[in-house]
């Protein structure tokens, strides 16, 4: 009866760790190993290109509910909502270019009021110096 029962030895002391505690990262490097074999981007895939791959989703997902965190914070609320994404990622230079051509759902727009729109400043101009003589 192979392959039933305990087995005894080394392979029994052996404990389990994923790829993702190995790589020190939250993202699942197995899941993403997966999508990327199944998805037909290439005909193999290397060991370390889920691993890469999973520490930098990881690490735009850091930046961007950071940022977005700071947004909520600053609107004096404590749980994140779109908009706050929205303002965290047009207000960096380098996500917005990244998220360029990105819609957020529930996101708006970035407050904004056109220069030509605004009141027109009554300042040292001729016409009001003359007027007042």
């Amino acid at each position: 009866m192979a392959g039933r029962g305990k087995v005894i030895g080394a392979a029994a002391a052996k404990k389990v760790t994923s790829r993702s505690s190995k790589a020190g990262l939250q993202f699942p490097v197995g899941r993403i190993a997966r999508f990327l074999k199944t998805g037909k981007y290439s005909e193999r895939v290397g060991a370390g290109a889920p691993v890469y791959m999973a520490a930098v989703l990881e690490y735009l997902a850091a930046e961007v509910l950071e940022l977005a965190g700071n947004a909520a914070r600053d609107n004096k609320k404590t749980r994140i909502v779109p908009r706050h994404i929205q303002l965290a990622v047009r207000n960096d230079e380098e996500l917005s270019k990244l998220l360029g051509s990105v819609t957020i759902a529930n996101g708006g727009v970035m407050p904004n009021i056109h220069s030509l729109l605004l009141p027109k400043k009554s300042g040292s101009s001729k016409a009001g110096a003359d007027a007042d003589n």
